[in-house]
């Protein structure tokens, strides 16, 4: 598989994704995309699912420590989030709970006393045959308070590394074929 297809680029909000006008104001928006290669799916959710099943270890590593620092605070860890989908995966995909769906964008995402925020899964449409696909990856988020914007100006440097590292390596790993949709 060539290299272009393991390399996350980052873009401007998707216009057309349901999280642009999510919240009022927001702390943190960011987008990254990477190309599909041919005969890759674009069913999102089966790329979302696909996406936060495969995450470097590292990243396992981080969300422990960041689980350690913020237990103390009252907010939800990824412990807690994995309890709640093992209870019900329906509506959850992973960690994160399911606010809507649709043919081309799955938002997911979670509230929480300092801040909330969504995630998108979007896949571009083939404009023309032969075009190259995308799926697009954004973020947005909206803080309640200071301790939400401390938290984000902590770990944005982390998120945005961990949504670029995540994307590569669904790539590496090869992405879900349409005939696995």
């Amino acid at each position: 598989m060539s290299i272009k297809h393991h390399h996350a680029t980052p873009v401007s909000l998707p216009a057309e994704s349901a999280i642009v006008k999510a919240y009022a104001s927001t702390n943190l928006a960011d987008a990254y995309s990477i190309e599909l290669p041919p005969g890759a799916s674009t069913d999102p959710e089966l790329l979302a699912r696909f996406i936060f099943a495969h995450q470097a270890r590292w990243i396992g590593g981080l969300m422990t420590v960041r689980d350690a620092l913020v237990a103390g605070f009252g907010l939800k860890t990824a412990k807690h989030l994995a309890s709640l989908s093992a209870k019900s995966a329906a509506g959850r995909i992973g960690i994160f709970k399911v606010y809507s769906t649709t043919a081309t964008e799955v938002v997911v995402g979670e509230d929480d006393k300092h801040l909330d925020f969504r995630l998108s899964v979007l896949c571009s449409r083939q404009s023309s045959p032969g075009a190259k696909r995308h799926v697009i990856l954004s973020t947005v988020v909206h803080c309640h308070n200071r301790l939400g914007r401390l938290y984000i100006f902590l770990i944005a440097p982390f998120h945005r590394l961990v949504v670029q590292s995540s994307l590569r390596s669904a790539a590496r790993t090869g992405w879900p074929s349409v005939t696995e949709a």
